[in-house]
């Protein structure tokens, strides 16, 4: 894939849309398809005002010129000369099965075809088509044209040739690319989901109020949001179904469990910031509550939710998903965390978070809390991981 391969973008929403502007920036021509003519519509608008931002701010040279390489479809034909496509759509499985077999029938036979699912089977996605070898996943993080991050996924039946080709094509577009095993939630997914799990269980047993749990996490922690500012940043119906689809593809792990609470605000369409109320209310004139500034009940708080972070991604690297060097970036490039969860393992002490882990195992007798096997092995003798 060269800077003259066409990219062809399939879902003009917000992920959709940003992904076009980044290979369109990076030179490309982009063919942005919705076959849903007035999200179309919006998309285009949307698109020739941000260029023009960043033309005003001196960001590019011409907005006129970059808006020049987008050509926009309502007819996946016009997907005939693309040489990657990526897919940005709802995540549910049997759609976006279907659509990449539908795809598969306009495009040429050397054209890669891409997923930017967040969590769902990349193999199974491939399994739709009849050439899965030309299959992957690319999954960017919201915002496309800010975010750094860009997790690779091969499935089990990707040419092996592809891998490469498209981490280079990443660094082209000023990406931070990360390889991943074709496990649910990839690297950031299945890590980060602690940070939220952990939080609301400290908050349904009434050791901490919501307030309390992010203080901690920001104020003693380092992290950039507390859980339950940024799951209302997220969105509950994106944040939630993540959580929900992790728990359910790793056969119930109880790690992952999902949370009632979430759930009821899902149900109630109280998805946080876009809806006006989630965790926190965010109508006009409503004062945030204020946390308790306890450093004895905040330093529980963070050690026990950073712990549980720390033993997921040790055993994602005891399980293969991915290098050290790429956990790390992962974490500190797709969710800003202040560092490493290895390097932050190192420095807290192998045999401090393996003690944490282990009295939260007495105090609860649930798997929840199993330390992995890694971790274990590393404690003998105080280890490091990198």
């Amino acid at each position: 894939m060269t800077q003259n391969t066409s990219i062809g973008i399939i879902g003009s929403g917000a992920m959709g849309a940003g992904i076009a502007q980044v290979a369109a920036m990076a030179g490309h021509k982009v063919v942005l398809y919705d076959n849903n003519t007035t999200a179309l519509d919006k998309a285009k608008k949307s698109l020739a005002a941000t260029l023009q931002k960043l033309q005003d701010k001196g960001k590019i040279a011409s907005a006129d010129e970059v808006q020049q390489r987008f050509s926009f479809a309502d007819k996946t034909g016009s997907f005939a000369d693309c040489g990657l496509i990526i897919e940005a759509i709802i995540e549910k499985l049997e759609v976006k099965k279907a659509v990449f077999s539908d795809i598969e029938k306009v495009v040429s036979a050397d054209c890669i075809l891409a997923s930017n699912t967040s969590s769902l089977s990349i193999t199974s996605i491939a399994a739709a088509c009849n050439k899965p070898e030309r299959v992957m996943g690319l999954h960017f993080f919201n915002p496309a044209p800010v975010m750094a991050l860009v997790e690779i996924i091969p499935a089990i039946q990707t040419a092996p040739g592809l891998i490469p080709g498209a981490k280079e094509l990443m660094l082209q577009w000023g990406k931070t690319p990360v390889i991943a095993k074709d496990t649910p939630g990839f690297i950031v997914n299945r890590v980060a989901r602690p940070f939220y799990g952990e939080a609301i269980r400290i908050l349904e047993e009434g050791i901490a109020d919501i307030p309390t749990i992010d203080w901690a996490m920001t104020e003693i922690g380092g992290f950039r949001m507390g859980p339950f500012t940024l799951m209302d940043y997220i969105g509950h119906d994106v944040n939630y179904v993540v959580t929900e689809t992790v728990f359910q593809s790793f056969f119930y792990d109880p790690r992952y469990k999902p949370s009632f609470s979430q759930k009821r605000l899902l149900e109630a369409g109280w998805l946080g910031r876009k809806s006006g109320k989630g965790f926190y209310n965010y109508a006009e004139g409503t004062t945030m509550p204020d946390p308790t500034k306890d450093l004895v009940l905040g330093t529980r708080i963070f050690e026990r939710i950073l712990a549980m972070l720390i033993n997921e991604a040790v055993d994602a690297l005891y399980l293969g998903v991915a290098s050290v060097n790429d956990l790390e970036t992962a974490m500190t490039k797709g969710v800003n965390y202040p560092k490493g969860l290895l390097q932050w393992c190192n420095e807290w002490g192998v045999d401090k978070c393996l003690e944490k882990l282990d009295s939260l195992y007495h105090e609860y007798h649930e798997d929840r809390y199993r330390a992995s096997t890694l971790l274990r092995k590393q404690a003998v003798g105080n280890k490091k991981f990198v």
